[in-house]
């Protein structure tokens, strides 16, 4: 009898799934998987339960390229309900305490903005994904362990752009809206970040800021490095797409595997150069020494197009650091 076939495809590029509220990112990151029959795969940055919007998921020899989109900016939309503060600093948690926000305007709100944008610290939420002792922050949390400083330790990132999209007083939404919450204002805005940002730690400062409080409610994630929300797919219309069939069906929505990688210089090289390359020697090339400093990492390619990896800039030659096989 002959062996059976490991699990899976060989496929590799990059999906760009909107991710639904409710679900965790490594739930909507199995059932792309599960949907496209894929062998290897992995997201690269997660998102809350809560949140929605941009998951770009890699694929195969994707993965290889996937630290570059982690480190990339992002950008959100966020709604923070003033007044009410949550233990986890957002919507799922259990509130914790409530104060008086009706005094709070819009104008209050534009004073402090300024202090949270540039080069800010911001100490990561005990519920947030963090690793200590090799185990999330969250499961510390939720054993009620109390830890220690060091395992939650301030981190320097920049707020690039941090804006009020709406406000709305308190008492706003009682027309949609029968509990208590409703007494409470809420301001939309929009934030444009550095990679390790915790949204659910700016809403929470600024709301100690207020003397009021606040968590989110709201969190949709419009861009991740150089995808927006534009271009998502759900889990949804994947599932529909494919139906009973074969998942070649969705192949078609998969970006290049180096589309998470466009902003690095591209060099090409010749089929022999090529060769040498993929068995991870380096390269001359007189192309990447004129138009990239030392040290500077490249896209390498063939002549015909062909995409080989990435390479590091070294004395007028490209040392591979990771390579793609077909």
């Amino acid at each position: 009898m002959g062996r059976r076939p490991k699990w899976g495809r060989a496929i590799n590029g990059v999906l760009l799934l909107s991710k639904d509220t409710g679900m965790t990112s490594n739930f909507a990151l199995q059932q792309a998987k599960r949907l496209f029959f894929a062998k290897r795969a992995g997201h690269t940055g997660s998102l809350d339960p809560l949140a929605t919007g941009v998951l770009p998921i890699c694929f195969g020899e994707a993965t290889k390229f996937s630290q570059h989109l982690l480190d990339a900016d992002k950008r959100y939309l966020s709604t923070y309900r003033l007044g009410v503060r949550t233990d986890t600093s957002d919507c799922d948690g259990d509130v914790v305490e409530r104060r008086d926000a009706t005094h709070i305007t819009q104008a209050m709100i534009e004073a402090l903005l300024p202090k949270f944008r540039g080069e800010i610290t911001q100490v990561p939420s005990i519920y947030s994904a963090l690793k200590y002792q090799g185990k999330p922050l969250y499961k510390w949390a939720r054993e009620g362990v109390e830890l220690p400083p060091e395992a939650r330790k301030s981190r320097e990132l920049s707020i690039y752009d941090y804006q009020i999209v709406a406000f709305r007083e308190a008492g706003a939404n009682l027309g949609s809206c029968a509990d208590e919450d409703a007494y409470y204002p809420e301001v939309d805005v929009s934030v444009h970040c550095s990679k390790g940002t915790y949204i659910r730690t700016l809403a929470e400062d600024l709301g100690e800021s207020l003397a009021c409080g606040a968590h989110v409610i709201k969190l949709h994630r419009q861009v991740a490095g150089p995808f927006s929300d534009s271009s998502v797919i759900s889990l949804a219309t994947l599932a529909a797409t494919r139906g009973e069939s074969d998942p070649e069906l969705l192949d078609h929505y998969l970006q290049p595997m180096d589309a998470t990688i466009q902003d690095i210089p591209k060099v090409e090289i010749t089929d022999v150069m090529g060769t040498y390359f993929n068995q991870g020697q380096p390269v001359m090339s007189v192309e990447a020494y004129r138009s990239v400093k030392e040290g500077g990492m490249v896209r390498v390619y063939l002549e015909d197009g062909r995409f080989l990896g990435v390479g590091e800039l070294n004395d007028g030659n490209i040392a591979p650091k990771r390579i793609v096989n077909y």
